[in-house]
């Protein structure tokens, strides 16, 4: 069943949990953010947990019975889960194959051999954008910092100056570009098209990640002129590998499940008709499931077999790949759940009566509650899913173009001013050795750019679509 089929079958089976008048259910949004807020933040609870209580919270603060409360949260979380969470498990499998074969190292060492002086904060954001393509942001950083640390040892280059592009790249793929947790749940949420919001992310991405990467590097390595810790540098994680894929068949197996996707948006902008056979066929192709699969099961050639990977190391990669998404998949869940709850509620027509005698385009008010969100949680992903939910009744009379551009002004929301409540913030710090300080001035201001650029170029695409 897919996802969109559960809502509606939840809506079919279910009337709203409470017909509480919207100061109450005001008072009961803010109420259920502050429980998840203080949870996460001042408890160290997990966000799975949070959000779960958050969610019964908000449902209390509104006035509905607890069974009805229950209902809308674990109905919003299958549903979430169905839609994305078989997406999320092969974007876990295809990076890990990236990793272990020695695909992300090839993609790394061609381009790192083509560069070199001003040209290495454009390469290194080049890397990080395509080895971001396809991996969980944490798993990117895991990845590149080998990379940012030898590079900036090697060439005796500030860290900030390599490190900032790096941490761009993986950034605006984690917040704009499906198929990451945060893009694919608002896509599923506002029912927006996956294709048409990929394209637009990518013009969104590239000046982003150029304003925000090499441009800023340039500041971030006057105010903080740091060299690589030694203690961190690790070893390279494909060195016991006899041999490597390719550099071309590495690039092509990333970006496979992006070329079907926009194949299939192409198709749909140029065809427009679902009876005509090169559309139904780039349809099924196109669709982020067959896209990914796809993309996985020739990536056990073009990287796993090309390393030497005997049948066996092919299924323990696979094994080992979905075990560290199981919080992931928990926390968008449960991300899922909140939003049910507040829509069930009545808090998305409350949001929709509300902006309607408000002055602020419904693209600004989606970026707006993002960021509320993100500063109090410190995650991107419960951002973004909390805010979509928020903002679905707004995207139901929009175009395709702009219900896609809805999706990317929740996701830039998401990515605002990252600090001490974010785990990439430590994440940061610790991998490159600075103090608190260090990492408000570089990581924190880094991440504030990518979300007002992006926001700025999403407003500019609002008025030519």
């Amino acid at each position: 069943m897919t996802s969109l089929s559960v809502e509606m079958l939840a809506a079919d089976t279910a009337e709203p949990i409470t017909s509480a008048g919207n100061a109450q259910l005001g008072i009961a949004v803010l109420a259920g953010i502050a429980v998840i807020v203080l949870l996460i933040t001042k408890l160290k609870m997990h966000a799975f947990l949070a959000l779960t209580i958050g969610s019964l919270a908000l449902g209390s603060f509104a006035g509905a019975a607890p069974a009805d409360t229950i209902l809308s949260f674990t109905a919003g979380l299958g549903s979430t889960v169905a839609g994305v969470g078989v997406l999320i498990a092969l974007g876990a499998i295809l990076g890990k194959l990236l990793a272990d074969s020695g695909g992300a190292d090839q993609v790394v060492d061609t381009i790192l051999a083509k560069a070199s002086g001003r040209a290495m904060p454009w390469a290194m954001v080049l890397i990080a954008s395509i080895i971001g393509l396809p991996l969980f942001f944490e798993v990117g950083i895991v990845l590149m910092i080998p990379v940012v640390l030898l590079v900036a040892k090697r060439g005796n280059y500030s860290l900030m100056r390599i490190g900032i592009p790096a941490l761009a790249g993986l950034s605006v793929m984690h917040g704009l570009i499906p198929p990451h947790p945060g893009p694919l749940v608002a896509i599923d949420a506002l029912d927006a098209n996956l294709g048409v919001t990929l394209a637009l992310g990518v013009l969104v991405a590239i000046p982003t990640v150029i304003i925000a990467g090499p441009v800023f590097s340039r500041y971030a390595a006057r105010w903080v002129d740091i060299k690589p810790p030694e203690n961190m540098i690790p070893q390279r994680p494909s060195e016991d590998l006899d041999r490597r894929p390719s550099f071309g068949a590495t690039l092509a197996t990333i970006l496979l499940p992006v070329v079907l996707m926009l194949l299939n948006a192409l198709v749909e902008i140029v065809v427009d008709n679902p009876e005509n056979g090169l559309q139904k066929v780039t349809m099924v192709i196109g669709s982020p499931l067959i896209a990914l699969l796809a993309a996985v099961l020739v990536g056990m050639f073009t990287l796993g077999r090309a390393a030497g990977f005997t049948k066996d190391r092919l299924a323990g990669t696979v094994e080992k790949s979905l075990a560290p998404i199981a919080g992931i998949l928990l926390i968008v869940g449960a991300g899922g759940g909140f939003k049910q709850t507040l829509i069930d509620a009545g808090v998305g027509q409350m949001i929709l009566d509300f902006s309607e005698n408000w002055s602020i385009p419904a693209l600004l008010l989606g970026w707006l509650i993002a960021v509320a969100i993100r500063l109090a949680t410190g995650s991107a992903t419960v951002a973004t899913i909390s805010a979509a939910g928020l903002v679905a009744p707004l995207a139901a009379d929009m175009s395709t173009s702009h219900a896609a551009l809805l999706v990317l002004a929740v996701g830039a929301g998401s990515l605002f001013f990252s600090h001490v409540n974010d785990a990439g913030f430590w994440l940061v710090k610790e991998y490159f050795g600075m103090n608190v300080g260090q990492t408000v001035k570089t990581w924190s201001v880094m991440e504030t750019i990518i979300s007002v650029v992006a926001m700025a170029f999403i407003l500019l695409l609002s008025l030519l679509l």
